[in-house]
C-alpha cells in the first residue's frame, strides 16, 4: 500500500498541489488554526474531494470543537472511506492504524491520556499521534516538545511507523537500526509558512 502522510496543515491545506499518488492520505491533525467548526467542515470537504482510496485523519491541540466529540458520532457523517481516529484504531487491508489526538484534554486529564495509551493495541502496524515522542523529531528552539509516556509506549508496541506532527521544525524522517520508523510530517515550518512536502511510503501488509 502507496500511503501519504501529512501534519500541521492550519487551514493552508488547499493550497497544497500535485500531491502524490498512492492509495490512501494520512494527516496526523491542526487541519484547523482556530479550531472552529466551519474551518473543521472546510477541511473535511478538501480531503473527501482527494482522489485517494481511504482517508485517515486525528485531531491536533488547534482542533478544538472536536475535543470530546464521539468518534462514532462523527464517523456517521464521513464518507465511508474516510475515518476519524480518536483513541481508537481501522484494520484496512490487513495494515492496523491506531490514532491518539493531543488536545486540552490530554493535559487536562493525563490520567485518561496514558490509559489511552496503555490500551494501543500491541499489533498496531501504523500508530499516529499529533504530538511527538520525547527525543524524537521533537526539538524547536533546542527545546524538545516530546512525550516521554509516548517514547515508552512505542518501544513497548513496536509499530512499524510512528506518524505524527506538532513540532513544525523538525520535520523529517528518522529510521534506526531496529523499530519503528518515525515520521514527522509537519506542512508549515514555525513561522506557518508551506515550506514542506507530503511524505510518500509504502507499507506491505
Amino acid at each position: 500500500m502507496q500511503i501519504v502522510f501529512l501534519s500541521d496543515t492550519h487551514n493552508q491545506h488547499s493550497a497544497l498541489a500535485n500531491l502524490p499518488a498512492a492509495d490512501m492520505i494520512i494527516h496526523a491533525g491542526d487541519i484547523s488554526m482556530a479550531g472552529s467548526a466551519a474551518e473543521v467542515m472546510d477541511f473535511i470537504d478538501w480531503f473527501d474531494s482527494l482522489d485517494y482510496q481511504y482517508k485517515l485523519f486525528i485531531a491536533g491541540n488547534h482542533d478544538y470543537c472536536l475535543d470530546g466529540k464521539a468518534r462514532e458520532r462523527l464517523q456517521k457523517f464521513l464518507p465511508s472511506n474516510m475515518h476519524y481516529l480518536y483513541n481508537s484504531g481501522v484494520e484496512i487491508e490487513h495494515i492496523k492504524f491506531w490514532g491518539i489526538p493531543f488536545l486540552i484534554s490530554c493535559e487536562l486529564r493525563i490520567a485518561n491520556y496514558r490509559s489511552a495509551l496503555e490500551n494501543i493495541p500491541r499489533d498496531t502496524d501504523v500508530l499516529i499521534t499529533h504530538r511527538p515522542p520525547f527525543g524524537i523529531l521533537d526539538k524547536s528552539a533546542n527545546i524538545q516538545y516530546g512525550c516521554p509516556d509516548l517514547l515508552q509506549t512505542v518501544q513497548r508496541i513496536c509499530p512499524r511507523y510512528h506518524l505524527f506532527g506538532h513540532v513544525h521544525d523538525a520535520c523529517g524522517i528518522y529510521k534506526p537500526q531496529n523499530g519503528a520508523t518515525f515520521i514527522n510530517g509537519a506542512i508549515l515550518n514555525e513561522n506557518y509558512q508551506l515550506a514542506n512536502e507530503p511524505v510518500r511510503f509504502e507499507l506491505c501488509d
